[in-house]
């Protein structure tokens, strides 16, 4: 388990994953067309230092790496008053308390459940009794994992429409998406079959989820999955009300993307930033925390003394630039193709 209060430890995991990536940028340094070479130097002006591990993560020639189930264990987290985080450096549940109980968004590994998930949440004082809603960002069993537990034990379940079907009739091995029960990062020998929740709750775009006192926005963003979806909903920062948005169908490796998909992507992120733009969303969070210096703002959450910002307040203008940063490098790699 990553331990986070070993500042040295998690430090030499920061630096190895952002060198790695550093490394790999410097080999996209020269890209071979005018048009990669725009896109480039467009994604490193809108990145800044504030979203460097971002674009050097994305905007890499050999761009990215799949979550994996035995990525560090992160230290379970209080976020903001009411968000609290779970799970793995790759992979993270976000809990969200309200007046009427617990939303989580995803549910992580079915295999995790007892020993990350439950333990997890409980350590944070928060009771699995009380999870009301699990709202699942994409059709993949690293998210659902653990829906079907907390249905059984009456939580409702939301997914986009299209990843319903996913789940309920996943791809043959071979043909197409990665099958429900085998997400991109568990591809290879035959992963152990997952429980997927039964249908109930479908996300629309921008027909609002309310449970108690918070509103969760769902927003379509297709691409990794056709029902990959984003969720904007409201975060307390002492007196402060901020707004979160959680963009749930990030492409970790667009290598193993087609051009089509590709295309739909960088619509889909275009479309959150439009969305994201008009709601004021101002914290930035991720499903697949990989390449949003995630590790350090929990590191800088940890030493956070009083009347210092929250690290994952980043403000509108930031967020902004980070979806950008999404569109630009997904632009970028699809112009080296065209030049390869």
């Amino acid at each position: 388990m990553l331990n986070l209060p070993s500042a040295l430890a998690s430090s030499l995991l920061v630096a190895s994953v952002v060198g790695l990536y550093a490394a790999q940028a410097q080999e996209a340094a020269k890209p071979d067309s005018p048009e990669a070479r725009q896109l480039l130097e467009t994604a490193k002006q809108n990145a800044g230092s504030d979203w460097a591990e971002a674009f050097d993560f994305i905007c890499a020639l050999n761009a990215g790496r799949a979550n994996r189930p035995d990525d560090p264990e992160i230290e379970p987290t209080r976020v903001f008053d009411n968000l609290y985080v779970i799970g793995r450096s790759g992979t993270a549940v976000w809990a969200v308390t309200t007046s009427d109980g617990i939303v989580l968004i995803d549910s992580g590994y079915a295999d995790q459940l007892e020993s990350v998930l439950l333990p997890g949440m409980k350590k944070l004082g928060l009771d699995p009794a009380q999870v009301k809603y699990v709202i699942v960002g994409h059709g993949h069993a690293d998210h659902f994992g653990g829906a079907a537990y907390f249905q059984q034990r009456g939580a409702r379940i939301v997914l986009a429409g299209p990843d319903w079907d996913l789940i309920e009739n996943p791809a043959p091995a071979g043909r197409g998406p990665a099958p429900a029960a085998a997400p991109p990062a568990a591809r290879g020998p035959a992963p152990a079959p997952v429980q997927p929740p039964k249908r109930d709750l479908v996300a629309v775009e921008g027909q609002a989820i309310t449970v108690g006192d918070v509103s969760f926005t769902p927003v379509m963003i297709p691409g990794h999955t056709a029902g990959s979806m984003g969720v904007i909903f409201p975060v307390k920062d002492g007196k402060t009300t901020r707004v979160a948005g959680l963009f749930g169908g990030s492409i970790l490796t667009p290598g193993r993307i087609s051009d089509e998909g590709l295309q739909q992507y960088i619509k889909s992120v275009e479309h959150w930033g439009d969305v994201t733009r008009r709601m004021n969303v101002d914290v930035e969070i991720q499903n697949h925390p990989l390449y949003d210096g995630f590790l350090t703002k929990l590191q800088r959450l940890k030493a956070r003394k009083p009347g210092e910002a929250n690290p994952f307040a980043v403000g509108r203008d930031s967020y902004q630039r980070f979806v950008r940063v999404m569109a630009d490098c997904t632009k970028l790699q699809l112009a080296r193709r065209k030049s390869a």
